[in-house]
């Protein structure tokens, strides 16, 4: 149950509470913006490599390399009104990699001499007015391809460059350039390299393996946090496409704003050939080394050679190609919308969860509906009361639009918004290619969290299950499979449950020893009721592993209607264990959900699925019999009749 402040447990308590409902739209999914670009320049410059940073005065550099040279632009305070064409010609230079960088008044400029194998560097202090001269960083072993590079605060810096199918990386320490090293990991090409500085040395690596997939790999270079200085974490798998396809990835960016953002180029030599940029980006709270990454998403354009990022506090997300530039506000819209708030139905179940709101648009407030009203923004719908203190509310998930509807007529207007919360998400995402894990390679947990931020949710463990971190099972998810269906196959293997709250989906195990949170017909009043038991579908279970064997029984409920067996064989299970442990698991499931009960209730505020209560009903004969909550439908309406009150649909605890 969610903690509440005193004064909102009196209010919901006291028979003469006044209802209190707080609804805010933001352009939000899981707690991160939804960046919304608009173009500010279109021009002519031909696509090729290219870079692009911003110093702490918040002026925009950027630059490319074409035909040979290396041009340079500075725009002081960039805006839509700005002149984003003028460049300068810096001089001769390698149709390879640039790269830019900056912490604070310092800016860095990569590039490779016209020979090709010379990373040069070209350094300024104020915020990239002038640049010094140009100073080897580092000496190639052939061709550099392409480049990479970051600072820190203190001045010292890394820059990256490929030779082939090798990648290196060179740091200056107090100003001096170190001997390279080079990248442990495996690669049969590179295709494109980005690093971002944040704690760490933070890699996005685009290639193909021996096998001909290809991928994005992201990493990072130790410097104390992931991983200590100097040492190499592990290569993980961003996206990849199958050997064959015509796919490869090119060209990533990488960058730390709110969260950590990455972009690249999906480029297709098929029929129908394309070089399209993706963006992604990873969870509110995850670090880099999580590689937690929702599923990337295109972009409408058209270029071999990316997208790069740069980020202000002030003027917000900037993205530049040699012949555009895109801005994106920081701050995200926010509308309080509790005021204008009609009706409010929301459901909560296992599984499922769902909204619709009504507000007045009599006046029409809400014709050309501001943003964030939109597909796709997040809705926060908190459940309160008027107090002492004034008004106050708990919210419960998060949920995401999915439909606006309106309606006119007799002189009223109204504007109808539904969606639903993460389970949504989940059921929505398809799988675009084959996922699989191989037997012992990671922990059911560890899937549910990567599924969940693949549609941009968090994931955490309340009180989870020891199986849900000591099974490590050979799982596969097929193209076209939905996330939900995936989750709810992985449960299967596990005693657990999860909950939704906020952007978080929470794996909890729950246990008859669970202590009750709120008593129902005691202390809070039943409005109407219906309690059924309508038998359990197994009474007797059989588990076989690998090697293992369970089997559980309900007798009392044998003795009534016979012995009801199911059956699972599961060659993940190694353990007895965990033979034991899944037998268990089904069995109490299929007694809890043989129970089917339903209260309605004023709406308490910290009430959450699988939350346990008790009921005292006389008239059924109950008293402080617990129950687990399997579901709630709250419904709210200033309409004639009002109401504001909830259904708990629940289950044997």
């Amino acid at each position: 149950m969610r903690t509440l402040p005193s004064a909102l447990v009196d209010a919901q308590k006291s028979a003469s509470a006044a209802p209190y409902l707080r609804v805010t739209i933001n352009d939000l999914v899981g707690g991160n913006r939804r960046l919304v670009w608009t173009r500010l320049y279109t021009g002519a410059e031909p696509d090729s490599y290219h870079a692009a940073c911003m110093p702490g005065d918040g002026s925009l550099i950027r630059a490319r390399v074409t035909g040979g040279h290396v041009y340079y632009q500075r725009v002081t305070s960039p805006s839509g009104s700005s002149d984003f064409s003028p460049w300068t010609d810096l001089g001769a230079a390698a149709n390879a990699g640039v790269a830019l960088c900056a912490s604070g008044s310092r800016v860095l400029l990569f590039y490779m001499d016209a020979g090709g194998t010379l990373v040069k560097v070209r350094e300024s202090t104020d915020n990239g007015a002038t640049l010094g001269s140009a100073v080897t960083a580092a000496t190639a072993s052939g061709a550099v391809t392409w480049l990479a590079g970051a600072v820190k605060s203190s001045g010292d810096a890394l820059v990256a460059y490929s030779v082939g199918a090798a990648m290196s990386v060179a740091k200056r320490t107090s100003g001096t350039w170190g001997s390279p090293t080079a990248w442990p990991g495996t690669a049969a090409s590179i295709s494109g390299i980005a690093c971002w500085y944040r704690a760490d040395w933070n890699f996005a690596i685009a290639g193909t393996d021996s096998s001909g997939q290809a991928f994005v790999w992201a990493t990072l270079f130790g410097d104390g946090y992931s991983k200590p200085a100097g040492q190499w974490g592990a290569q993980n798998e961003v996206t990849r496409a199958s050997a064959g396809s015509a796919v490869m990835f090119r060209a990533p960016f990488v960058m730390y704003g709110d969260v950590y953002r990455l972009t690249f180029v999906e480029k297709y030599t098929g029929a129908a050939a394309y070089a399209r940029p993706y963006h992604t980006y990873q969870t509110a709270s995850a670090d880099y080394a999580f590689n937690l990454w929702h599923e990337p998403v295109p972009f409408n354009l058209a270029s071999d050679y990316g997208e790069a990022m740069a980020i202000n506090v002030t003027t917000g997300f900037w993205m530049s190609t040699p012949s555009g530039v895109w801005n994106a506000p920081l701050v995200t819209t926010m509308l309080d919308v509790t005021a204008d708030v009609l009706e409010c139905a929301m459901t909560d179940g296992p599984f499922a969860g769902s909204f619709r709101l009504v507000l007045r648009n009599d006046d029409g407030r809400y014709s050309a509906p501001p943003a964030p009203i939109r597909i796709g923004a997040e809705v926060r719908i908190g459940t309160g009361y008027q107090t002492g203190s004034g008004p106050l509310a708990s919210d419960g998930p998060w949920c995401w639009i999915d439909g606006i509807e309106y309606r006119t007529g007799g002189g009223a207007g109204s504007i109808a918004i539904t969606g639903r919360n993460g389970w949504g998400l989940l059921e929505a995402w398809r799988a675009r290619r084959t996922y699989a894990w191989a037997a012992g390679q990671t922990n059911i947990f560890n899937m549910l969290l990567q599924l969940f931020a693949r549609v941009g949710l968090e994931f955490a463990s309340i009180a989870a299950s020891a199986d849900s971190t000591s099974l490590q099972p050979a799982f596969a998810i097929q193209p076209g499979e939905s996330g939900l269906t995936a989750v709810r196959r992985l449960l299967a293997m596990l005693p657990d449950v999860i909950y939704l709250e906020g952007q978080y989906g929470y794996l909890d195990n729950p246990l008859a020893s669970d202590a009750a949170v709120v008593d129902y017909g005691a202390t809070y009043p039943i409005l109407a009721a219906r309690y059924a038991n309508r038998g359990t579908e197994a009474n007797r279970v059989q588990v076989f592993g690998t090697t293992t064997f369970s089997e559980v029984f309900d007798w009392p409920s044998i003795d009534l209607a016979y012995d009801r067996v199911a059956h699972v064989s599961d060659r993940n299970l190694t353990t007895q264990a965990q033979t034991d442990s899944r037998a268990s698991a089904l069995l109490r499931h299929a007694l809890t959900e043989a129970r089917s009960d339903e209260i309605t209730v004023p709406a308490h505020c910290g009430l959450q699925q699988w939350d346990v209560i008790t009921v005292t009903d006389a008239v059924a004969g109950l008293v402080t019999a617990k129950r687990r909550v399997a579901g709630v439908e709250m419904r709210y309406s200033v309409r004639e009749p009002a109401r504001y009150e909830q259904r708990l649909k629940l289950q044997e605890a």
